[in-house]
């Protein structure tokens, strides 16, 4: 072997040792960031901030709490960013400084949205297409912000999947997550070794929230993890499409709950639901209007209000179509296991069943969310309602009396028309034998008539 290409080895070795001690120190700088390891800066930062009961008082006699714990930040996904990256108006020479402008709290955290918006910007573009920045346009107090659901402090990554305490929007919506958390979906995804169930995410989405009651959102939620549903309720459950179409998932699937019909204003020329329009609430004044005695509206209350609303449009354009449904969200969140879901035909196709007591009138608002107004349980009789409630109707087992009129009078033109036709058709042959038999009858002796008036008139010979 020649010296130079000893050397060209000894070189490579060299080369592969400092290529390979460069992978594992920059491994290493990545490990002990994601192990919590802080900047210089950021530990500066903490001296003040991870003060228990660090407070600045703030507009209205609020208090913005400072603490920040450092383990939660060093384990965030801001870690990397460090304080400034979020914080950069603050100038540090002159940190802290008394501001003489107090604000409120939800004033500081709508400001601090244009920061999360810096980097989130594909997140915020989601949320401003969802319920909640539709409820924050229309100046709700309530309607959450990105601090709200988001610890910018301590967020951690797959918060989406986080354990079911951790959830965020337990915060606002308590009696539908104890719902949740009771259900099949709650007992499996609270089991200490975990499982595998939709969390709210999931169904409702992470920022792109809107309201499942609407449309066919919830029954896309529940076929997107149910795949089989349809085929296997095929094999049991007679007109399954009609049933699909016409039942929400959770009227059979949550047992305990109240259920009822509702009858959805739906525009029959743009195959949709009927919305308000935004700024121009109609629905509740109109409905009162027509329900000038405040029982709820009846047939002709109901026919009055559908007139109402075909008059910006063409004459039925405005029509009803009824849906088997649970009263309320919380409701629709206690699903049992399939083992008790409801699947005796009577429970509803029978006449005083329990769902069609409570009758609703509803329509989307300008948010999302679907707008009720009681109506008196005997509108199910009512030729204005009766197309609606098609998808329900079962021969006697309703008390939808006038589907069983029509049914009956609809049966009898079945069989009559075509008794009627085969009558008139035989009476019609046996009246056309009858007079062909006479006609016959008749013939021989018209033969005999003429013969002898021939004879009498013909000449005499010579």
């Amino acid at each position: 072997m020649t010296s130079a290409w000893m050397g060209t080895v000894k070189f490579t070795r060299h080369l592969n040792f400092a290529v390979a001690f460069f992978i594992f120190f920059f491994a290493c700088s990545i490990s002990s960031q994601a192990a919590g390891v802080l900047s210089q800066d950021d530990k500066n930062c903490l001296e003040c901030h991870s003060q228990e009961k660090f407070e600045k008082p703030m507009a209205e006699g609020e208090m913005l709490s400072l603490h920040i714990p450092g383990k939660d930040f060093a384990a965030s996904v801001h870690n990397a960013v460090g304080c400034t990256g979020c914080h950069a108006d603050i100038d540090l020479k002159k940190h802290p400084q008394t501001s003489k402008k107090k604000i409120t709290l939800r004033s500081h955290s709508m400001a601090m949205v244009q920061v999360c918006k810096d980097c989130h910007d594909d997140k915020f573009k989601l949320y401003e297409g969802s319920i909640h920045a539709t409820l924050l346009r229309d100046g709700n107090e309530a309607a959450p912000l990105c601090s709200d659901c988001h610890s910018p402090h301590s967020i951690r990554k797959d918060t989406a999947s986080a354990p079911m305490a951790e959830v965020s929007c337990r915060q606002c919506h308590t009696p539908i997550y104890k719902a949740y958390a009771e259900s099949v979906h709650g007992q499996i995804r609270g089991k200490p070794e975990g499982g595998h169930a939709p969390l709210c995410p999931d169904c409702h989405k992470a920022h792109e929230v809107t309201a499942a009651s609407t449309g066919n959102q919830l029954k896309d939620a529940c076929l997107g993890c149910h795949t089989n549903a349809l085929a296997v309720h095929k094999t049991w459950l007679p007109n399954t499409d009609r049933h699909f179409e016409a039942v929400s998932c959770p009227a059979c699937h949550a047992p305990t709950a109240k259920r009822r019909v509702n009858l959805r204003l739906y525009d029959s020329i743009a195959q949709e639901r009927v919305a308000e329009k935004q700024g121009v609430p109609q629905f509740e004044s109109r409905a009162r209007s027509a329900d000038s005695k405040g029982l709820g509206l009846d047939a002709l209350a109901l026919q009055s209000l559908l007139k109402e609303f075909n008059r910006e449009g063409s004459e039925g354009k405005t029509i009803l179509r009824g849906r088997l449904e649970v009263s309320t969200g919380a409701e629709a969140h206690q699903l049992a296991p399939k083992a008790r879901a409801i699947k005796e035909c009577d429970s509803c196709h029978r006449e005083g069943a329990a769902p069609f007591q409570t009758v609703t009138i509803s329509i989307v608002s300008p948010d999302g969310r679907p707008l009720h107004y009681g109506a008196q349980k005997e509108v199910l009789n009512s030729a204005t309602s009766v197309d609606s409630v098609g998808g329900f109707y079962a021969i006697g087992g309703t008390r939808i009396k006038l589907l069983d009129v029509l049914f009956v009078l609809t049966l009898l033109a079945g069989i009559g028309i075509p008794l009627g036709h085969m009558t008139l058709k035989w009476l019609f042959r046996r009246y056309l034998r009858q007079i062909e038999a006479e006609r016959q009858a008749t013939q021989p002796q018209a033969d005999s008539q003429a013969s002898s008036g021939d004879n009498s008139t013909s000449p005499t010979k010579s």
